[in-house]
């Protein structure tokens, strides 16, 4: 349905407030460096929630560190209208990943505030914590702990690549939360988030109307072979780990292209030891990332990777430790909150296509247990996970616009 209301947000607030937190972990080229649970996080956590304290919503922390500020409904025994996306960043990343939706769900309870409408139900700006996961693998950890796909000691456990965990960086940094993590009923979920891919700039469309999101799986390698000096060891007598990892990275890449035009490959993070200029490498240590928005191809994909790799480790005389870390399904979101965002965009007058995202974000954790849509807004170039991301303030409030009617029309019907 679409709501009566047709009172906008304030644009230039949110971007400004966009701007304001872009300057927590700015880097010199005009990205953001905000990697979970560090001292930036909790500036930017901390900010957020003045904010939101101003604008008279009450401040509930589970113990993964999630946040919810809530604005009452005028039944608030209903469950909420929840809104949100994540504060962390990449090490190299934008402004805008992550944090628009987090200050577009402040801007919607900005906006309910200014123009006096009351929601039956309570609608609620949330921040999920490491969605990114490049600090501490998995992606998605807290979110997913909520919608129990993990349990609360395999999140507080997951560790970074210094052997610090989540559970003792939220102590640190002061947001080890009460609360029991998932323990609360939700109306509706709704995230807002910049598209991070190059369609609706290249269709020229405006809103991207989410179904839902490619499947995932994310694997750990480890190569063994031997150190050795580079000058005197024969090339046949040799086993080189660097040489294996390179042969399986040509792998990834050959399957992804060979289930085209959706598939996505990638090895993304790699560590060479002993890392000498003159000694042959012993070991390696990296990830690969596969997407696809069809579960039995991501297995076609997945068997191949693993048959394929073993026969290169073996015949270069390697051996390998070979780990699935992580797998998310693909996802199909709710159709009564798909076609809320839909009905939005048409209302307001924003031109729009339906899109399935090609990246993981926490509503599609939180599908499991609630229903959820997300909004899209187009990126310059596509490009996202980088310092150069960007889009327009035009857009920017296009989609919280959106968000703020989509969140209207579930939050003032039983």
């Amino acid at each position: 349905m679409t709501t009566k209301y047709v009172k906008k947000i304030n644009g230039q607030r949110l971007w400004d407030s966009l701007m304001d937190m872009a300057k927590i972990g700015a880097t010199k080229k005009g990205g953001v460096c905000r990697l979970a649970l560090t001292d930036l996080d909790k500036q930017a956590r901390d900010l957020f929630i003045s904010w939101c304290k101003a604008q008279n919503c009450t401040i509930k922390i589970d113990k993964m560190g999630n946040i919810f500020a809530r604005r009452a409904g005028t039944d608030d025994s209903l469950p909420p209208v929840v809104m949100g996306s994540h504060i962390d960043s990449q090490p190299t990343g934008g402004k805008f990943d992550g944090i628009y939706g987090v200050l577009s769900g402040l801007e919607v309870i900005r906006s309910l505030n200014e123009h006096n409408i009351d929601t039956l139900h309570a609608v609620e700006a949330s921040v999920w914590t490491n969605e990114e996961g490049s600090r501490f693998p998995p992606a998605m950890v807290a979110s997913g702990v909520f919608a129990e796909v993990f349990d609360l000691d395999y999140g507080l456990s997951r560790a970074d690549l210094d052997g610090i965990t989540m559970g003792e960086e939220l102590k640190r940094i002061g947001y080890a939360g009460q609360e029991e993590v998932g323990k609360r009923e939700l109306k509706a979920f709704f995230e807002a988030h910049i598209e991070q891919g190059p369609i609706l700039e290249d269709e020229e469309k405006t809103i991207g109307v989410v179904t839902g999101a490619q499947g995932q799986r994310w694997y750990e390698v480890t190569l063994t072979g031997v150190e050795s000096h580079a000058g005197p060891t024969p090339m046949l007598s040799r086993k080189d780990a660097l040489l294996g990892a390179a042969k399986i990275t040509t792998l990834v890449n050959d399957i992804g292209l060979e289930h085209l035009p959706n598939a996505c490959a990638t090895v993304g993070l790699m560590q060479v030891m002993p890392n000498s200029r003159n000694v042959i490498p012993g070991e390696v240590f990296f990830t690969i990332d596969f997407r696809h928005p069809d579960d039995e191809v991501l297995l076609k994909m997945d068997a191949k990777l693993r048959e394929m790799s073993e026969e290169i480790a073996n015949d270069l005389g390697l051996t390998m430790q070979f780990e699935q870390i992580w797998h998310s399904p693909a996802v199909h979101f709710d159709q009564r909150c798909v076609e809320s965002v839909a009905n939005a965009a048409e209302a307001s007058g924003y031109s729009a296509r339906r899109i399935v995202s090609g990246a993981g974000h926490d509503a599609c954790y939180i599908a499991r247990v609630a229903p959820t849509a997300m909004v899209f807004v187009p990126c310059e170039n596509g490009i996202s996970h980088n310092e150069a991301e960007n889009a327009t303030p035009e857009d920017i409030a296009a989609g919280c616009d959106v968000l703020f009617q989509a969140v209207l029309a579930q939050a003032i019907v039983q």
